[in-house]
């Protein structure tokens, strides 16, 4: 059976340098990458402070850009996207600047939306049941206990409403 090549640490910044431009990547993503090439662990930190030296690695733009993509294209919630961001060992700081570039209002329209569209599918005997349910499915989403309850109550979720 043949053996994979070990790359050497030139080799192996050329290709973490290709593999940063196509996409935002966390160090964590990186170190998984380097490991799967088979790169010496002596050479990783090297490869890593280079990449972050010419901007190839930015952890706090690969935040910014990670809430944006999750509350926007998943509709995740804060609770979950901050969950997702601390098993990429982000640092604190990190995630609540990033946090911070959520657009309040684009938020809520986003949770409206959803809570609109799960409503068409709950089969439920009472009113109570009913918002037990939206309240459980938009927790699972990753947002807050509280903002769930303004919302809902601003949607007056009432059988009327969505007739």
């Amino acid at each position: 059976m043949k053996m994979k090549k070990e790359l050497n640490e030139k080799e192996a910044r050329v290709k973490a340098e290709a593999y940063c431009s196509v996409a935002e990547r966390c160090r964590m993503d990186v170190v998984g990458k380097l490991y799967q090439w088979g790169v010496a662990e002596s050479c990783m930190d090297g490869i890593i402070s280079h990449l972050e030296r010419e901007g190839f690695l930015d952890s706090l733009r690969y935040a910014k850009a990670f809430v944006r993509d999750k509350y926007r294209f998943n509709q995740w919630g804060r609770v979950k996207i901050t969950q997702a961001l601390k098993m990429k060992q982000m640092e604190s700081f990190e995630i609540h600047s990033a946090l911070e570039e959520i657009d309040e209002e684009e938020y809520g329209k986003i949770l409206d939306a959803l809570l609109i569209k799960k409503l068409k599918s709950i089969k439920a005997a009472t009113d109570f049941e009913r918002n037990g349910k939206l309240l459980r499915f938009a927790a699972s989403h990753g947002y807050e206990m509280d903002v769930i309850l303004c919302r809902m109550k601003l949607l007056e979720l009432g059988d009327e409403a969505f007739d």
